[in-house]
């Protein structure tokens, strides 16, 4: 049976920064391919602060982020091998954190809703009321729009992919992704609470 999420903070681990400097990239996937594990660990740890902030924003809460970050990683690690460097690294890993999203999207449409009264895990208590109270605000804004327009505008307002990039990530042609940009940030736009409703190519603030 899988364990519930909801008793503990679905926090990523801190980041060791000597772990994500050094070689680039391609030369961690090489050596990854190789079964070079130190590598793929380097090459993990660069790129996990990026595909949880992806996965926060299409998923909109810790919980399901962390599961989807955990499965986008899994899965990362098993497609490795087959890799072929057509389009960046970061760009595959994004494709596969996106497909992780969407698979953790229609888990949850399955799932029961809490029962009235639960309570789920405290948050940190440090006063960072507006922070929070703008990024609750922009979730549920996303939130309230189709899946396939939230995932074209964070790929391109929160990880700043180019149109071909975005493309590539989620198999569809560039008209398409410029047209579910448009229409994704003008749904956006017209739910923020408390600001104009006006401007369709209104970008979303990065976490």
């Amino acid at each position: 049976m899988r364990a519930s999420r909801r008793s503990t903070s679905a926090r990523p681990p801190p980041v060791n920064v000597a772990a994500i400097s050094g070689p680039n990239d391609a030369v961690l996937v090489a050596a990854a391919q190789r079964g070079d594990r130190a590598a793929l660990d380097r090459l993990l740890r660069r790129h996990y602060d990026r595909l949880f902030h992806v996965c926060r924003r299409l998923t909109g809460n810790d919980a399901d982020a962390y599961d989807a970050t955990q499965e986008a990683l899994v899965a990362i690690v098993r497609g490795l091998r087959h890799f072929d460097g057509r389009s960046s690294f970061s760009t595959w890993a994004y494709r596969v954190a996106t497909n992780a999203c969407l698979d953790e999207l229609r888990r949850r449409a399955r799932r029961p809703e809490p029962a009235d009264g639960e309570v789920l895990a405290p948050a940190d208590e440090t006063d960072v009321a507006t922070a929070v109270t703008d990024r609750l605000t922009i979730d549920e804004a996303l939130a309230a729009i189709p899946d396939d327009f939230r995932a074209a505008v964070v790929l391109r307002d929160v990880c700043g992919l180019d149109y071909a990039e975005i493309a590539t990530v989620l198999g569809i042609p560039p008209g398409t992704v410029r047209s579910r940009i448009a229409r994704g940030r003008g749904a956006v736009a017209d739910r923020l609470r408390g600001n104009p409703a006006t401007n369709p190519e209104r970008q979303i603030p990065r976490p």
